[in-house]
């Protein structure tokens, strides 16, 4: 089950001063870095690594902001103009795109047993509100679908992480040529053998 799963850094992480704390956590778990750069991210990648053609990607996030506005007793029909789940994650989906073209992000690749889920436990709940202490998120953010979306911005929450094996495999090479990409041996990959 060794696996390999794309990590960004967005630039409030990075504008922050967060890049060490964030990176050591997945150290701390043993996953083990195999890629790294800062890039200041073009059109043409975030339209690639938000593709309006991820269906199920839209309308999941139209959906949170739902169950936020409802959990919040808000009406969404109102602050956003629709109830449609999908409409809703169109709008977002633009924010998300001029988020992470705002500045410079760091962008890595974590590699280790069960990466994916790993990874997403660490980073927390994508809605900063809903993250557990502990979390990258829970610890380090605050935001909320109901701020963003009434500040008609993208959800501030640090870190992109992928969401599935298949959502890294379709996510790694749009941010790293195979060359970029780095086997080594940690220490404690003996140890857990």
């Amino acid at each position: 089950m060794i696996e390999q799963t794309l990590v960004v850094i967005k630039h409030d992480g990075l504008a922050r001063g967060l890049v060490g704390d964030i990176v050591s956590r997945f150290e701390r778990v043993g996953l083990k870095l195999v890629a790294t750069r800062l890039v200041k991210v073009e059109s043409d990648l975030a339209e690639k690594h938000y593709p309006l053609e991820r269906r199920e990607f839209i309308e999941g996030m139209g959906k949170k902001t739902i169950e936020n506005y409802q959990a919040l007793g808000k009406d969404v029909k109102k602050e956003m103009g629709t109830e449609d789940p999908h409409e809703i994650g169109k709008e977002i989906r633009k924010w998300l795109i001029d988020y992470i073209q705002s500045g410079p992000v760091f962008a890595m690749v974590w590699e280790g047993p069960h990466a994916v889920e790993l990874v997403r436990k660490i980073c927390g709940h994508t809605l900063p509100l809903l993250s557990p202490v502990g979390t990258i998120r829970g610890d380090l953010a605050h935001d909320s679908s109901y701020l963003a979306n009434t500040g008609k911005r993208a959800i501030k929450n640090l870190v992109h992480a992928s969401g599935s094996v298949d959502e890294a495999e379709y996510e790694i090479p749009l941010w790293f040529n195979i060359d970029d990409i780095y086997s080594y041996e940690r220490v404690e990959e003996k140890v857990m053998r």
